[in-house]
């Protein structure tokens, strides 16, 4: 058996991987900052025949983060794919947006912890693993700005660009070790509420979860390249 481990877990994008990797027979870590908000998730998915597990733990807490990734090799073995997607659902302490001109080192911190820092640390609880058993999956998701930024996200988008930046060196470093790194920009307004307005005031494209979460089964499969940038189809 295989597993998937989800940090970042929720019931959009997170709740839709974890369903297109725990149908092909993978159990799943569920790992976001409340055991409240994991259980319904492990109830929903235990209903429809995944195996899966709540492991709390807070992005910005290192150490906690650390833990919860030890605790589910405990609890399944070993993981075999890690996706790394956290997104706040609610208001979080330092974690704002700003433009490019009024980005500053407070206000850039926070995102760098949150979505660069948090990535990286991820990936050291799980990458020796995988190293000795020659095999593996790590996923990286940010949001379309990392490749093509956005003015009103201009310190969320330089925080996601380290992170993509990283993530294709990455690739380049464990190629034919059997161990894949790859990164996912979603391009689109993600949400059913959003697709039932037929798109956002500005223009931007939307999908549903269901709609993205092949995107990272099929570079799992394939592993032919280090990025994919999601715009409203599977080859974009």
């Amino acid at each position: 058996m295989s597993t998937l481990a989800i940090v970042g877990a929720g019931p959009g994008m997170g709740l839709a991987i974890a369903r297109t990797f725990g149908r092909r027979g993978f159990d799943v870590a569920l790992i976001a900052r409340t055991q409240e908000k994991l259980e319904p998730l492990v109830d929903q998915l235990g209903q429809e025949g995944i195996k899966a597990a709540a492991f709390p733990a807070d992005v910005l807490d290192r150490a906690a983060l650390t833990d919860a990734l030890e605790a589910a090799k405990a609890r399944f073995g070993r993981i075999d794919v890690l996706e790394y997607s956290p997104a706040p659902h609610s208001p979080v302490p330092g974690i704002t947006m700003a433009a490019p001109s009024e980005v500053s080192v407070d206000n850039l911190q926070p995102q760098i912890e949150y979505n660069f820092y948090g990535a990286v640390t991820a990936a050291q609880a799980i990458l020796p693993a995988m190293r000795e058993a020659g095999a593996g999956t790590l996923l990286f998701t940010t949001g379309g700005g990392s490749v093509d930024p956005v003015p009103m996200l201009a310190n969320i988008n330089a925080a996601a660009a380290a992170l993509r930046n990283w993530v294709i060196n990455l690739n380049k470093e464990l190629a034919g070790s059997g161990v894949y790194a790859g990164h996912v920009a979603i391009s689109v307004w993600i949400g059913e509420g959003a697709v039932a307005r037929g798109g956002t005031p500005d223009g931007v494209p939307t999908a549903t979860p269901e709609q993205i979460a092949p995107l990272y089964w099929d570079l799992h499969e394939n592993r032919d390249r280090p990025e994919a940038v999601f715009s409203g189809t599977l080859d974009a």
